[in-house]
């Protein structure tokens, strides 16, 4: 791991970084001494490891809780380079989609091809973030809706490290082996009026985890439109788990 830069602002440590070929993000207490939680963040489609959403969440990890925060840009994303397979494939799926095409199924299937590559890749991370001595081996969480959610339960599901997991905006298809194998406690979000991944598939995907201890958040909106109270509801979440 290779820090490229590092700020402090208001009580926050950011320090940018590379592992290999891979650019992420850290984010802990300033002045951090000593073993603490550390959550990995996933981000949504389109999106990158610094996007304001992801910023604003883990500030209030480390300044609310104490936690260590880190992400990073998958494949095709924020500092990655071009990938042409990976554009290709979401060019030939919007051309579909425009032919009348289902778009969930679409959606699904890329984001387990992305998967096989990022899950590997987010274990790497953590495995170098937890031998920080500002982190530590402690409890790991981790947050991740629609991409986030996507590549997430294979993440949850293939890493024991992970105590507790924020998942939401994603389906059923091309998941359920992996949901099976979850057990942690989890925290689902679903957007009734989700216009990208249909109602059933997203109950159908809470359904499917295997965790005795999984809570159901519901909330009327579009697929971008989760409600700011959910923030609240997460650092208690992780809070009760991991602290």
């Amino acid at each position: 791991m290779r820090f490229t830069s590092e700020a402090s602002l208001g009580g926050v440590r950011e320090q940018l970084f590379v592992l290999g070929e891979i650019p992420g993000v850290l984010w802990t207490p300033e002045d951090a001494v000593g073993s603490r939680p550390v959550i990995v963040f996933g981000h949504g489609g389109g999106r990158h490891k610094k996007a304001p959403d992801v910023v604003n969440l883990a500030r209030r990890f480390v300044t609310e809780c104490d936690f260590a925060v880190v992400a990073v840009d998958v494949p095709g994303h924020g500092d990655r380079p071009v990938d042409e397979e990976y554009n290709r494939i979401a060019t030939q799926n919007q051309a579909r989609v425009e032919a009348g095409e289902d778009l969930a199924p679409l959606i699904a299937g890329f984001q387990a091809m992305v998967a096989r590559q990022t899950v590997p890749e987010w274990r790497a991370v953590l495995d170098a973030v937890q031998q920080l001595e500002h982190v530590g081996v402690s409890p790991v969480g981790y947050w991740g809706v629609s991409l986030g959610c996507g590549l997430g339960v294979p993440f949850v599901a293939a890493e024991p490290r992970v105590r507790a997991a924020v998942l939401g905006l994603g389906g059923i298809l091309a998941k359920a082996e992996d949901a099976g194998r979850i057990t942690v406690p989890v925290e689902f979000l679903v957007q009734w009026d989700d216009e990208r991944v249909p109602r059933d598939q997203g109950l159908a995907l809470f359904d499917a985890l295997a965790s005795a201890d999984k809570t159901l958040h519901a909330n009327s909106g579009k697929h971008g439109d989760i409600p700011e109270f959910e923030l609240d509801s997460t650092l208690s979440f992780f809070s009760r788990h991991l602290a």
